[in-house]
């Protein structure tokens, strides 16, 4: 059996904004690391009470962004080496060996996770969602968090491995808490093309062809039939989503007066 004593040399950090129905497993996953640390976003459910049993280091920040939030979470970290959590991730015990094992003797400085992803409560396997890898571990003196408004990750200056076991993701638990986070990722995404070096603009018919694309690559190309309804519900969201998001570089280009061009992605 592996030695968690080990994962004293791991912090794990999370940001928070009103996570009461799922912060607390999240924290019991963590609970062999040497210390997790929590910045949450000044939430008005229960959601820093319910940290604070877990552990000390629970800090209230105004929200700043996804990336900039999540530095600050890094940069309180007193380990050596930093996990990245998100509220609605769990740590297994076979990953939790896993790292245990990884760091007793590494020359890495960070690891790619993947994630097992959930949808409605089904293991997604199929349409891009697996093996999903992400870099979540990494030395705290060789990480950062990427700046940008939306999709952020962590970037490591040095080597990276990947880890063989996941991290389990409980996604959207309903179609109504999918269009809620969609619509401000959407808008996030779009502000970044028009305001950032991706962007200048979109052709008038993006946003008939691409959601059409995404629905064929995540449901045919990348077999997501295979997950039966769930596939098929998922490939349509993601095909809205993305009518969403280049209907809105259209009305931003409109509204500031830019020219309308092909995105660049």
């Amino acid at each position: 059996m592996a030695d968690y004593s080990l994962m004293r040399d791991v912090s794990v950090v999370i940001v928070t904004k009103n996570e009461e129905h799922k912060i607390e497993a999240a924290l019991k996953s963590a609970a062999t690391a040497s210390e997790i640390v929590v910045v949450d976003a000044v939430s008005t459910d229960h959601t820093v009470e319910i940290c604070k049993k877990y552990t000390s280091k629970v800090y209230v920040e105004q929200w700043r962004g996804f990336a900039a939030q999540k530095q600050a979470a890094v940069n309180l970290a007193a380990g050596p080496w930093v996990f990245i959590l998100d509220s609605d991730e769990r740590f297994t015990p076979e990953l939790t060996e896993e790292i245990a094992a990884m760091l007793k003797d590494t020359v890495l400085d960070g690891f790619y996770v993947p994630r097992k992803n959930f949808f409605l409560g089904r293991w997604i396997k199929y349409g891009g969602w697996r093996p999903d890898y992400t870099l979540r571990l990494f030395k705290k003196e060789k990480g950062r968090l990427e700046p940008r408004a939306v999709h952020e990750k962590a970037v490591v200056n040095g080597q990276t491995g990947y880890l063989k076991h996941p991290i389990e993701h409980y996604t959207y638990g309903s179609i109504s808490e999918f269009i809620g986070k969609m619509d401000t990722y959407s808008t996030l995404s779009a502000r970044e093309y028009t305001q950032g070096a991706k962007r200048t603009g979109i052709f008038s018919n993006s946003f008939i062809i691409r959601p059409m694309a995404t629905f064929m690559k995540m449901y045919f190309l990348r077999l997501g039939f295979l997950d039966g309804v769930h596939g098929f519900i998922l490939a349509v969201l993601y095909g809205y989503y993305t009518f969403v998001k280049y209907t809105k570089i259209w009305e931003m280009n409109n509204q500031h007066g830019l020219p309308v061009k092909e995105v660049k992605e």
